[in-house]
């Protein structure tokens, strides 16, 4: 079995490298775009690689209301008319959500190849090695201080490993729709955690184009087709 295993791993490579690079690019231009712009109106920007793979998935008359329901959310995050957004936090968080896009459709192939967490557990390694470098120049020796490290390991824990491996233990419950529809509350739940934990306001407006998205992404995993 274990002879088995390794040479699943090993014909596997580029599966491997290319998911540990999506989730590796996705998580670094994700934390840039906080950087600029709100926690909240950056997961939402964000949703709309994982809205994308969903409305391609299906094939209804009804997707046209969900993309037009994105579109609006997303023209009304456009830093005009009194919403002043950074565009490279905007830019930023497009990107991360063409790579949430691509982590998604990686992962249902690695899904099919390795059992249980195992290909997500080499992807993070693969992740943490094409990243280490990146964090050593932003950090230099100040990486090596004990609170450091453990604020980091805590900062992956929280928004990498755990999150992760409960996602994929709650698809193994949960029918795909069901679970589409949970993770759209996704940019309601950053917008409260930016409020509460960060102390972001965002204007009436900004909370227009969250709901706009998460009811977009909401409907469109509802809808979409078994495929």
């Amino acid at each position: 079995m274990a002879k088995r295993s390794g040479g699943n791993i090993r014909s596997n490579y580029g599966l491997l490298i290319l998911f540990g690079l999506s989730l590796a690019l996705m998580n670094l231009s994700f934390y840039m775009a906080v950087e600029r712009i709100p926690l909240g109106i950056a997961v939402t920007v964000e949703f709309i690689g994982p809205l994308g793979v969903a409305i391609v998935n299906s094939r209804r008359l009804i997707d046209v209301l969900w993309v037009l329901l994105a579109a609006i959310g997303i023209i009304l995050l456009a830093p005009v008319g009194g919403l002043k957004l950074d565009l490279v936090g905007v830019a930023l968080a497009l990107v991360a959500g063409s790579f949430w896009a691509a982590y998604i459709l990686f992962s249902a192939k690695v899904g099919q190849v390795f059992p249980g967490g195992r290909g997500l557990a080499l992807a993070m390694a693969v992740a943490a090695i094409v990243l280490l470098p990146m964090g050593v120049l932003a950090g230099g020796s100040a990486l090596l201080k004990p609170n450091v490290l453990l604020m980091g390991f805590g900062v992956a824990m929280l928004s990498s490993a755990v999150p992760y491996s409960l996602e994929l233990e709650a698809l193994r419950f949960l029918p795909v729709r069901v679970f589409g529809v949970l993770m759209s509350l996704e940019p309601v739940a950053a917008a409260l955690m930016g409020f509460i934990v960060l102390g972001e306001t965002l204007n009436l407006r900004a909370i227009m184009a969250i709901l706009l998205v998460s009811v977009a992404a909401a409907g469109a995993s509802r809808f979409a087709t078994r495929d």
